[in-house]
C-alpha cells in the first residue's frame, strides 16, 4: 500500500513536466525535397522570382529558375522561402522562467569568468527554445550574462535532443561588458537622480585591460600550473575567439576599441552600439561589425531623436558597417520577435532585402557560420522556412514549413496548442 501512495505521488511530479516537454526532434532528411514557384529571398540582398529550391541529406543542391523538381515537391507559388533567422547574443535555452530562480541558469558567481562555458547548460528542450521556431528563427548564440566578463558562448539550431546534438559552433566567443562611464545617481543612498560620472570607470578599465593583458602573458610564458581563465582567452589573441564587448555611449566605445585592440584581441564585435553612429569612422578603420539591440524601444536620453533606436541599424548600414540585430534588454519569450524588428528598420527607409540581412546573412558573418547558414546558395545548409507572406510582418509571418539542416521540424509550440484548445472551446458555444 505504502508502494502504491508513493508511485501516485510520483506520478503527479512527473506528469506535468511530461506534459510541457518539447516535441521528439525531427529525423535526419530521408528524400529528396524541392519547393517550387516561390519568392526566393536569398538572405545576400538577391531575390528569385518563382524560383525553385531542392535540397538532399541537409544541404542544398540547386536553386534558381527553370531548376526540374525532384523528390517530394512543395507547391510553393504565392509563398515566401527565407533561410532561417539567427539570434545572437542571448541567454536563449538557459532561462524558462525570469522570476523562477531555479529555472534561470544565464550567470555564474564571479566577475571574470571568460572559462564559464555556456553550452552545457542550454537546455534543448525549453519551451522558449520551442516557441522561437513558428516566426522563422531557427538558430541562435547561447550565451551567458553578468559580471564583467560573462563567459564563453556557443551558437546552436533550435531542433535537437541534447546540447550536443544543438551544437553549430562550440565555444566561438567571449562576452565582456564594458564598464560605464556615467551612471545613475543612487536616490536612496542622497545621489542626485539622473546620469553622472562614474568615478571608478578608469579603474574598471584597468582592472579588464590588466586581466587581458595577463591572459596574453600566461600564453606567451611557459606556466607550470593551468589557469582555466587565462587559457580560454588564448583564442583572443589567435584568432580564433570573438570578442563581443556591450558598450553603448560614445566614450565607452572609442576606449573599448582602442584599449582591446591596443591589448592584441584580434577579433572584436561591439554589442548594443548605442551612439555607434557617432563613431563609424572609428569602426570602420578597425573593420568592427556590430550587433545593434532591438529597434522596439525608447530613446536612452530626454534630448535625443525620439526615432533613434528605430532607425539606428540604418544609419550604420548607411555608414558602411556590418550590422546585426540582437534584441538585449527585452524578456526572454520577445527574442521570436526578431524579424519583426527588423521590419521596424524598413519602416525607417531601409531596402527590405537589406533588413532582411540583419538577421541572416549579415549575423551569420558577424558569428563565422556563413559558410554554412545565414543565406539560400547551392551547397549551404537547409535551414530554411516558407511563408504565407513577408516574414518581416507580423501579419505575413505565417509559416508553412521550416527545415533545419534538412529536417522538417515542428511547428507546434505550447501555445499553439492552447490556441486550438480554446479555440474549440468556443466553436462549440
Amino acid at each position: 500500500m505504502k508502494s502504491h501512495i508513493l508511485y501516485l505521488i510520483a506520478l503527479l511530479f512527473i506528469l506535468p513536466v511530461a506534459g510541457r516537454s518539447q516535441q521528439t526532434p525531427a529525423p535526419p532528411q530521408s528524400e529528396t525535397i524541392s519547393i517550387t514557384g516561390a519568392t526566393l529571398h536569398l538572405g545576400n540582398g538577391e531575390v528569385i522570382e518563382g524560383g525553385t529550391l531542392v535540397f538532399s541529406e541537409g544541404a542544398i543542391t540547386a536553386i534558381g529558375v527553370g531548376i526540374a523538381p525532384s523528390g517530394r515537391v512543395i507547391d510553393a507559388t504565392g509563398k515566401h522561402v527565407y533561410p532561417g533567422f539567427i539570434a545572437p547574443a542571448r541567454p536563449i535555452g538557459l532561462v524558462e522562467i525570469n522570476s523562477v530562480r531555479a529555472t534561470d541558469d544565464e550567470g555564474e558567481i564571479g566577475n571574470m569568468i571568460p572559462h564559464v562555458r555556456s553550452i552545457i547548460a542550454y537546455n534543448a528542450e525549453s519551451q522558449i527554445v520551442e516557441s522561437m521556431r513558428p516566426n522563422g528563427v531557427l538558430l541562435g548564440q547561447v550565451t551567458p550574462q553578468g559580471g564583467r566578463i560573462s563567459g564563453t558562448s556557443s551558437i546552436v539550431q533550435f531542433d535537437a535532443w541534447n546540447w550536443e546534438d544543438a551544437i553549430v559552433r562550440e565555444d566561438d566567443g567571449i562576452h565582456l561588458h564594458w564598464p560605464n562611464a556615467f551612471r545613475q545617481g543612487r536616490w536612496w543612498m542622497g545621489e542626485p537622480r539622473g546620469y553622472q560620472p562614474n568615478k571608478e570607470y578608469s579603474g574598471q578599465q584597468d582592472e579588464v585591460l590588466d586581466f587581458i593583458r595577463n591572459a596574453q602573458a600566461y600564453g606567451a610564458g611557459a606556466a607550470t600550473a593551468v589557469n582555466p581563465a587565462f587559457a580560454s582567452m588564448q583564442g583572443l589573441f589567435d584568432g580564433s575567439k570573438t570578442l563581443y564587448c556591450y558598450a553603448d555611449g560614445e566614450r565607452e566605445i572609442v576606449d573599448a576599441v582602442s584599449s582591446l585592440k591596443e591589448a592584441g584581441v584580434r577579433k572584436l564585435v561591439l554589442v548594443g552600439g548605442y551612439q555607434a553612429y557617432k563613431v563609424t569612422e572609428l569602426l570602420k578603420q578597425h573593420d568592427i561589425p556590430v550587433l545593434v539591440q532591438h529597434t522596439h524601444s525608447l530613446p536612452n536620453l530626454v534630448d535625443e531623436d525620439y526615432d533613434l533606436p528605430y532607425k539606428l541599424p540604418k544609419l550604420l548600414v548607411d555608414a558602411g558597417l556590418l550590422v546585426g540585430l540582437q534584441n538585449d534588454g527585452t524578456m526572454m519569450h520577445q527574442i521570436r520577435n526578431l524579424p519583426f524588428y527588423a521590419g521596424q528598420v524598413v519602416g525607417q527607409g531601409m531596402d527590405r532585402e537589406t533588413a532582411l540581412q540583419l538577421i541572416t546573412g549579415n549575423t551569420a558573418k558577424i558569428l563565422g557560420i556563413d559558410g554554412r547558414y545565414g543565406t539560400l546558395a547551392e551547397g549551404k545548409s537547409a535551414t530554411l522556412f516558407i511563408s504565407g507572406g513577408d516574414a518581416l510582418d507580423m501579419r505575413g509571418n505565417q509559416l508553412t514549413h521550416a527545415f533545419i539542416d534538412g529536417r522538417e521540424v515542428s511547428l507546434e509550440t505550447h501555445q499553439t496548442e492552447l490556441w486550438k484548445r480554446y479555440m474549440g472551446k468556443y466553436a462549440r458555444q
